[in-house]
């Protein structure tokens, strides 16, 4: 199979990213018909921090990091790099040089089904990273793969160019065909839970704004004075 690098990938426009900047990953992921959502092992090394950009991707035999330093020159300011493995890695596939390259190149953070070392360097350097694992163990340089081909992270399908966002909730994909019509689900999303907001705070039930009485009734949940009746 030939392994190749792609050097020039389309990104969506700085409107559409601004106007993503203002969602969060619950939000996306919902609208858009709960898809696009990364692996639950894919956890933040740091907390309150929020990225959204288009996707380079890589993609390395475990244990080899070659394509990841080849990355890095196809990076441009803003973009997000996707790594994953074929097999699997805990590997600490970067660590703090790479990352300050990284920075140099204006990255805004990294998504990896692999681990990553110098972990408390990285949050000192305030990188974004989502990873499955922190291990000290290295790897090699020697082995070939793919920059900016498709590729599978976290169990989700991300193609180069591809918007990620990520925040303490985890990492969500929008496909770049897809791009506007989740951005207008979203909004639409957000429209209605003002409007939920709204009821919460005149002090309507969720189970009577939702209907879910008649889910209790259909459970055959029944309701109970008190204890005493359990006897």
């Amino acid at each position: 199979m030939q392994k190749y690098i792609v050097r020039n990938i389309a990104r969506p426009s700085q409107e559409m990213l601004e106007q993503y900047a203002q969602l969060d990953t619950s939000t996306v992921y919902e609208a858009q018909g709960k898809i696009g959502l990364m692996s639950a092992d894919l956890k933040p090394i740091q907390q309150n921090k929020m990225i959204c950009g288009p996707a380079v991707t890589v993609t390395c035999p475990a244990g080899d990091n070659l394509m990841i330093h080849a990355a890095i020159e196809m990076c441009q300011p803003g973009d997000v790099l996707v790594i994953t493995t074929i097999g699997e890695s805990e590997c600490g596939m970067i660590g703090e040089l790479i990352v300050k390259a990284l920075i140099k190149r204006g990255v805004q953070g990294v998504i990896m089904s692999a681990g990553i070392r110098d972990a408390a360097r990285l949050r000192e350097l305030e990188f974004p990273v989502w990873t499955k694992a922190i291990y000290s163990q290295g790897t090699t340089k020697n082995r070939g793969g793919w920059v900016n081909a498709p590729a599978v992270c976290g169990g989700a399908l991300v193609s180069p160019g591809d918007l990620i966002i990520a925040d303490d909730d985890g990492v969500v994909v929008v496909r770049k065909d897809d791009l506007q019509a989740s951005l207008e689900a979203s909004k639409q999303r957000l429209l209605k839970e003002e409007g939920t907001k709204e009821k919460i705070s005149r002090g309507e039930l969720s189970l009577d704004f939702y209907g879910l009485r008649e889910t209790l009734i259909k459970e055959n949940v029944v309701y109970i004075e008190d204890e005493t009746e359990l006897t």
